[in-house]
């Protein structure tokens, strides 16, 4: 099963194309390639993209299929994560570009293919790496890390209520029995903590380890200020997001960044905000329509929020 067969759905397809408003002698980035459904329409409507993916596997599969048809003019893809944006737009000689688009979390594919280890729904080698050489895997975490660590995964991750609980199954299971499939791991899970509603008790854990794995918190701080930077004015950037973490990054880095002043209590007035660099373009996230959310299941979840570069000011002497 190869990745584009299962990319052929961008969430947010149409609403992101508005924000981002692409067009002929526009340079986009696309951050998080994927099957390539965002950059397709990027690229249509006669932009140029950089499209950057850490999975060799998906960034091939996109470059040889859905965008084969673009030239090496128009579409640059590059396997890298997308903290490197900054030194990838350098390497390419741009300083600036018009646009950029993440859209965070994993793919279907990847949650699709049980050798990924990603899901607790397929048996699979409890993997989780977004890039495959990547040097730890979530069985590297589940049975070297100290419950303590485990605990703090789950709760700030995972927004897990039982992480204490099935971190102690976890070190009990373990000093018996390494975890090494993903339904080894889930059945432990359920153990602890019994099935209830739609909703696996093991999504959260899952969801923790996945983000820990591929360090996608630091990720994110590290592209958002990256992508702020190299915004020309008038530049947009958007973002989707899948969990509350990250929305809540996303949100508080737009907001601040959108505020021409700040206040205090403590202080007298309020006083120009030295990060004041955006205006949004969304004052609450966008979120999928019914008909897409009935078509996408995997948009039910996504949150996008957009915003687009000022002019910088200049100081009045």
């Amino acid at each position: 099963m190869s990745p584009d067969e299962h990319f052929h759905t961008p969430v947010l397809l149409d609403e992101v194309l508005e924000l981002l408003a692409p067009g002929p002698g526009k340079t986009f980035v696309d951050g998080t390639l994927g099957g390539g459904g965002h950059a397709e329409k990027l690229l249509e409507a006669g932009a140029r993209v950089i499209g950057l993916d850490q999975d060799p596997e998906a960034l091939n599969s996109t470059r040889e299929k859905r965008l084969h048809r673009f030239g090496a003019h128009q579409f640059q893809p590059v396997r890298a994560n997308f903290t490197r944006l900054g030194a990838v737009l350098d390497e390419l000689g741009l300083p600036e570009v018009d646009g950029v688009l993440l859209d965070l979390g994993v793919s279907s594919w990847q949650l699709d293919t049980a050798s990924r280890g990603f899901s607790f729904q397929r048996e699979g080698p409890l993997d989780m790496r977004m890039d495959p050489d990547g040097p730890l895997t979530a069985a590297d975490l589940v049975n070297t890390a100290p419950a303590g660590e485990l605990v703090r995964i789950f709760r700030e991750y995972g927004e897990e209520p039982a992480a204490r609980r099935i971190a102690a199954c976890i070190v009990s299971a373990r000093a018996s029995k390494p975890f090494e499939t993903t339904m080894q791991l889930a059945l432990a899970i359920e153990g602890v903590v019994p099935r209830r509603g739609r909703i696996h008790p093991a999504t959260r854990v899952f969801q923790a380890l996945r983000i820990a794995v591929n360090r996608e918190i630091e990720a994110l701080e590290s592209v958002l200020g990256q992508a702020a930077a190299r915004l020309r004015p008038g530049g947009r950037m958007a973002v989707i997001t899948f969990h509350s973490i990250e929305d809540r990054m996303v949100k508080e880095f737009f907001k601040l960044r959108s505020m021409p002043e700040l206040d205090r209590p403590e202080w007298p007035a309020p006083r120009p905000n030295p990060d004041y660099i955006f205006r949004a373009l969304t004052r609450k996230p966008v979120v999928a329509s019914a008909e897409e959310q009935q078509r996408n299941p995997r948009s039910r979840s996504a949150k996008l929020r957009a915003v687009e570069k000022l002019q910088p000011r200049i100081a009045i002497l």
